[in-house]
């Protein structure tokens, strides 16, 4: 009886709002091609995969896990998985504030148009392709014309070779991130605190607060969940360096600090041909993103009693 019930009210939804439902098929068909039915293909990191045989054909590895077996005792990824981890936890440390600090000091300006100025400025960097921004980059730490190379001479700095050095990639990379990044990270956070009530603010006010006791005890704790979810998605993406923007850096002097995971599955899989081992690779980084991201939240829930589930 209950089963029926369930049954009709489904349907009584479908029948009222199916134009509303047909919104959902984009998106549904886009989660099912491209990250659901590539999941057939993950059995390949268990092995001996031939092209001219298929997946099916291809002959299972022996043993089983000697992929796996392969992947803890190459160097090279080592190598890689430390550039990847160390590169994430930078940009969660120097990354993830930026935003925040930025949404509460907007909170703050009274001038509407000053304010929307201020937004559009720094969220448009968000929107220059990747290539742009590295070229941009290489131009003005060019070691025979950029400006900031120009800038370091007058004070009788450099010349440094900044782009290709391994020493300062990381920052570059960095900084790059927090500067194109950082604004449009921002309104999430200027959306939260648009949710506060004004009531708050006012018995704040009333109270004698100042306007940084008012970010410290109203506006803080009131995007405090948004803040929390927000830092598990981040964690949940700790080895998912963007490959892009590390290819497009990379040199061959700087290789000991951009060879990160996915440039590597990259050269291992696509150049070399080696698809078991690259899909092996692919396999255990989102085994690990998987794993950091249930953590994380678990934590989250006992601690503050916000999380994604």
């Amino acid at each position: 009886m209950q089963h029926n019930r369930r049954r009709s009210s489904l349907r009584f939804r479908l029948s009222n709002s199916w134009d509303l439902y047909l919104f959902l098929i984009p998106m549904l068909a886009y989660f099912i091609i491209f990250h659901y039915a590539p999941l057939y293909g993950l059995q390949i990191a268990f092995k001996d995969f031939k092209i001219r045989k298929g997946i099916m054909d291809s002959p299972w590895a022996s043993p089983w896990y000697y992929q796996f077996e392969r992947l803890f005792s190459t160097k090279l990824l080592r190598t890689a998985l430390g550039n990847t981890l160390m590169l994430s936890f930078l940009q969660l440390a120097f990354g993830f504030l930026p935003p925040i600090i930025l949404a509460l000091m907007l909170n703050q300006v009274p001038n509407l148009k000053f304010k929307k100025f201020v937004q559009t400025v720094s969220y448009a960097p968000h929107f220059i392709s990747v290539v742009v921004v590295v070229s941009i980059m290489f131009c003005l730490f060019s070691t025979s014309n950029g400006i900031i190379t120009r800038l370091l001479k007058v004070f009788g700095l450099g010349p440094y070779a900044i782009t290709s050095q391994a020493r300062y990639f990381r920052g570059l990379y960095v900084g790059s991130d927090i500067w194109q990044n950082m604004g449009f990270s921002a309104i999430i956070y200027i959306a939260a605190l648009s949710a506060i009530s004004p009531e708050l603010h006012e018995a704040a006010v009333i109270d004698g607060a100042n306007k940084a006791q008012r970010i410290w005890h109203v506006d803080i704790p009131g995007i405090l969940p948004t803040i929390t979810i927000m830092l598990i998605l981040r964690s949940g993406s700790i080895m998912s360096v963007g490959f892009q923007k590390v290819y497009l850096m990379q040199t061959s002097l700087n290789l000991s600090r951009s060879e990160i995971i996915s440039t590597y599955v990259y050269k291992v899989g696509l150049e070399d041909g080696d698809y078991s081992f690259s899909t092996a690779v692919g396999l255990f980084n989102s085994v690990v993103n998987f794993i950091l991201i249930v953590s994380v939240n678990a934590i989250t829930r006992r601690l503050s009693e916000t999380s994604l589930w």
